[in-house]
């Protein structure tokens, strides 16, 4: 069936469709703009056309400092998917999934709309956000917006580095980017964002070493302790996921936040993947525990306040939206494969470096590859 406001829905998306820019270096800072789409029909479009002028808005910022690095990745959640863009839609796109466990809870919070914004420049980022608000106008509501700076040499506010064992080169695409398991939605991502707000006078009361041991890192060098001292609940422990014997990465682009006159004091995390399952394992690891019980300590001072799973489409994708309405989906009363339990995870399969071609993508000013 045909739908208007997708590209061609009969045709498959190449493993070679060109990624948004998930895959950047770490910059100085980045804004964090979530929004939920207003009901009716002239707020869909509207919508629906940001989709191609996105590329626009950020050439015309971006330009004014090449290396200012500005890059911005768009995401969509399961519920606007069905409103904007109908059927197909991407094979493991479901809302975020709520985890409560004892007083540990990961809540699911609104989001339709997921604006990644990075540069070197913070006024680049509030720039192409206002921008990006006042092409959408009143189609959208802030759900969230977040202010996120680097610290130092890439720590949290909590004192450890954080991101040490993102991937990096093609580990890093082959982590985030889809490919032959869902064809016809190749190239795109999956991202989940939290907000964690930190308990800090508690956190800094405790000893560096019971700190470390939460982590599973020594905080001033940020070593990884070695097995025998490091207990089974550290939080990089709780977070590794080993399938058939190789470890799933995925790739985190989290920034610290806050504000320090109302004593707030927070992480936003955000990990991009090729398969929202394995953050999910993550979570399920950290709140629950592995075993059930064996949670992540460093929950007992930080708490998750929102929560939320986009999918992020390629480029090509982008490009080929009009503002057209979708044809509607056909009804039915079994819930879709996205919507059910998720599967076992599965190795994901190699990714060949997408070749640059000069060409504009949505997050790169210089059309460079998507892997610097």
């Amino acid at each position: 069936m045909p739908n208007k406001g997708l590209p061609n829905a009969g045709s498959t998306i190449t493993a070679v469709a060109p990624p948004q820019s998930v895959v950047v270096p770490l910059t100085r800072a980045a804004i964090f703009l979530v929004v939920t789409v207003k009901p009716g029909g002239e707020n869909e479009a509207a919508v629906r056309s940001i989709c191609g002028d996105l590329a626009k808005l950020l050439r015309a910022v971006g330009f004014r400092d090449l290396d200012g690095k500005l890059t911005c990745v768009l995401g969509f959640g399961s519920e606007v998917w069905d409103r904007l863009f109908g059927n197909p839609r991407p094979a493991e796109l479901h809302p975020f999934r709520e985890i409560l466990a004892d007083a540990r809870h990961a809540v699911s919070t609104p989001g339709d709309l997921l604006f990644h914004i990075r540069a070197e420049r913070p006024d680049l980022c509030f720039e192409l956000a206002t921008q990006i608000m006042s092409t959408l106008g009143d189609a959208v509501a802030i759900a969230d917006e977040v202010y996120g700076f680097r610290y130092f040499d890439e720590r949290d506010l909590l004192g450890f580095v954080d991101g040490t064992e993102n991937p990096t080169d093609q580990a890093a695409i082959d982590a985030v980017t889809i490919c032959e398991e869902d064809p016809a939605f190749a190239g795109g991502s999956y991202v989940i964002v939290q907000k964690y707000l930190h308990d800090l006078n508690g956190w800094n009361a405790l000893p560096t070493e019971v700190q470390e041991r939460i982590i599973g890192r020594t905080k001033l060098s940020d070593v990884e302790l070695d097995d025998a001292v490091k207990p089974t609940s550290a939080h990089n422990a709780l977070t590794t996921i080993v399938e058939d014997g190789k470890e799933i990465k995925i790739l985190r682009e989290n920034m610290a936040f806050g504000r320090a006159g109302q004593g707030e004091f927070g992480t936003y995390f955000i990990g991009y993947s090729r398969s929202p399952r394995t953050t999910e394992q993550m979570l399920e690891n950290m709140f629950v525990g592995r075993p059930p019980g064996n949670y992540d300590r460093l929950l007992d001072f930080s708490r998750a306040v929102t929560g939320s799973l986009f999918f992020v489409p390629s480029v090509s994708f982008l490009e080929s939206v009009t503002p057209d309405a979708p044809m509607p989906p056909a009804a039915t009363s079994e819930p879709s494969e996205a919507e059910a339990s998720p599967p076992p995870l599965s190795l994901p399969l190699p990714l060949p470096v997408p070749a640059s071609d000069g060409s504009l993508g949505i997050g790169s000013l210089k059309g460079e590859p998507q892997d610097e």
